[in-house]
């Protein structure tokens, strides 16, 4: 089957944001699976991606949507072509953060800010195709299909290595609507903070508004409290690339996992649950939902959760006994590699292209 990804391309050309890392994988595994994956655009000998504007020759098409419904500038006839070249049973929305519902919130955080929005969203993606998927096992939406989507690719676990640890705590991924989960861990972090050793962020937002957050008037989802970062020590780096993400967590003992409130409302699941758990890191999970977190990772995981009481201890046991949760980590990548494989998620989009 020749399936196309419809995908914003300022995500790809980044590469710090989204969903680039897994249809990468994606386009990997199809090949051992006798499929091919294209993504929607034209040539571009800088991405490591297969791009096609041809639709003729296309079995499925995939719409992923994250921030928006746009796909990319200058072309505004690609809609047009998308829902004359391929049936509509043989497109498929991907719903990513879950705007395929009315408007939602949860603290400070929402999917939408007024209902006109939600509407708007939710016309698109019913132009589009029948099929709308989000990856979360619960949909709100009765004719949503659950779809993780996202996945976990166990060729590229690397080992933990206790003794090349540089830093004591590392997080990779923009400061977005993150804020109140990153403070919950440093307060953890501050009364141990001495045995911790280095900390560092990576990402946009940490230390100053990123350039395009005034223009899209969301300058309020990348608050962050600087003055505690400074006064932590916390070291702050700019956005990486996708294909260097996993080798910089694995410079930490640890690597919170943190998410989004609308994202643990909705029971979303996203790159970073998957990826840190390939890190030669410590994963420690800020997530309130214990059934939902055991759902993805399995009864293991309950030893990576950051405890309310003492959450203290939880960090410096991962710091000075990391060899304590390498045998969990180990089962709990058995885990993912069993259930949440790219190899295995594609064999479901498949299906339900199918369906």
């Amino acid at each position: 089957m020749r399936v196309m990804f419809a995908y914003h391309l300022m995500a790809l050309h980044s590469g710090t944001v989204g969903s680039a890392q897994d249809l990468y994988q994606y386009t990997q595994v199809a090949k051992d699976l006798g499929h091919e994956v294209l993504v929607y655009g034209p040539p571009d000998l800088s991405l490591p991606f297969t791009f096609s504007l041809d639709l003729a020759a296309v079995d499925a098409l995939v719409f992923v949507f994250e921030w928006t419904t746009h796909l990319r500038d200058g072309d505004r006839l690609d809609f047009a072509r998308f829902v004359t070249k391929v049936p509509r049973e043989r497109r498929i929305v991907i719903d990513c953060d879950g705007a395929y519902n009315d408007p939602i919130s949860a603290n400070g955080d929402h999917n939408h800010r007024d209902a006109a929005l939600s509407r708007r969203w939710t016309e698109v993606c019913d132009s589009l195709s029948s099929k709308i998927c989000q990856p979360t096992l619960r949909p709100l939406r009765s004719n949503v299909i659950p779809f993780l989507f996202y996945g976990f690719n166990p060729k590229r676990a690397e080992p933990y290595e206790a003794e090349s640890k540089e830093y004591g705590m590392m997080y990779v991924g923009h400061s977005k609507l993150r804020w109140s989960a990153m403070e919950r861990v440093l307060r953890a972090v501050e009364p141990v903070r001495e045995q911790v050793g280095r900390l560092a962020v990576v990402g946009h937002g940490w230390d100053a508004l990123p350039p395009w957050a005034a223009a899209m008037r969301i300058e309020e989802a990348f608050y962050t409290d600087y003055a505690y970062l400074q006064k932590l020590g916390v070291e702050i780096f700019p956005p990486i690339r996708f294909e260097h993400v996993i080798p910089w967590m694995s410079r930490a003992v640890f690597n919170p996992v943190l998410l989004r409130p609308i994202f643990q409302r909705l029971q979303l699941v996203t790159p970073r649950l998957f990826e840190t758990v390939s890190a030669s890191t410590i994963p420690l999970l800020t997530m309130d939902d214990a059934e939902h977190v055991r759902q993805i990772y399995g009864e293991e995981i309950m030893e990576l959760i950051l405890p309310d009481e003492h959450p203290e201890r939880r960090i410096l046991d991962c710091v000075r006994h990391p060899e304590r949760y390498v045998g969990i980590l180990k089962d709990i990548r058995r885990h993912l590699a069993g259930q949440h494989s790219h190899t295995r998620r594609l064999k479901e989009l498949i299906k339900i292209v199918e369906s």
